[in-house]
């Protein structure tokens, strides 16, 4: 029995606070209120957020070139699929069809989606994966749009005038106070974090 798609969509772009020189690529479920956050590189997040924000490169970018090659030689590229998630690590594919055969190509998740923003086509994943790894919004929380990244002029502590609960406490802090820290990072835009904390909720909730 063939697993059920569920469509998504990019959200936003943000700076990840525990990873130097890397970004929170954030993944909405269409019509839903789960956020799937995945970690990129820098460069990844600019090709993104340059196709967002309708920014042209002086040059051609590598995902340009993919998109130029396939128009000049009639291939489509019909949708893309994050099909799998293991040890922390998205897969991703990208399915290209010429008319005559479909293929599929495996794919960096990143790289899938900055060729997929720029064919316009669906993005997919499977219930297994936002089961484990996304995180749930509440109503009240807000999408923001994502501009081209930038570096952070402070640390997260000191633009929200509070202090983190480490992630190495989680496993320790009450169940009220670990859900009042999922919110508030959900309010802060902090999906990272977010992540961690819906993760260690999830597994007392299954013991």
């Amino acid at each position: 029995m063939a697993m059920r798609k569920v469509p998504i969509h990019v959200v936003g772009l943000s700076y990840s606070s525990t990873q130097t020189g890397a970004y929170a690529l954030v993944l909405g479920e269409t019509g839903g209120k789960r956020r799937l956050p995945i970690i990129i590189g820098s460069f990844e997040a600019q090709a993104i957020a340059m196709k967002m924000e309708n920014v042209s490169a002086s040059r051609p970018l590598t995902h340009d070139l993919f998109q130029t090659f396939a128009d000049s030689f009639g291939i489509r590229v019909k949708e893309v699929i994050i099909y799998n998630l293991h040890e922390g690590v998205f897969h991703s594919k990208i399915i290209c069809d010429d008319g005559l055969k479909e293929v599929e190509l495996d794919s960096r998740t990143s790289d899938a989606i900055a060729i997929a923003l720029r064919f316009d086509c669906p993005i997919f994943t499977y219930e297994f994966i936002l089961s484990s790894a996304g995180i749930v919004m509440d109503d009240t929380s807000e999408e923001t749009e994502s501009s081209t990244p930038e570096e952070p002029e402070a640390e997260e502590a000191e633009i929200t005038g509070q202090t983190p609960v480490s992630p190495d406490s989680y496993e320790t802090i009450p169940m009220a106070e670990l859900e009042s820290e999922l919110r508030k990072a959900i309010a802060e835009e902090a999906y990272e974090r977010a992540s961690r904390i819906q993760k260690e909720i999830d597994r007392r909730k299954s013991n």
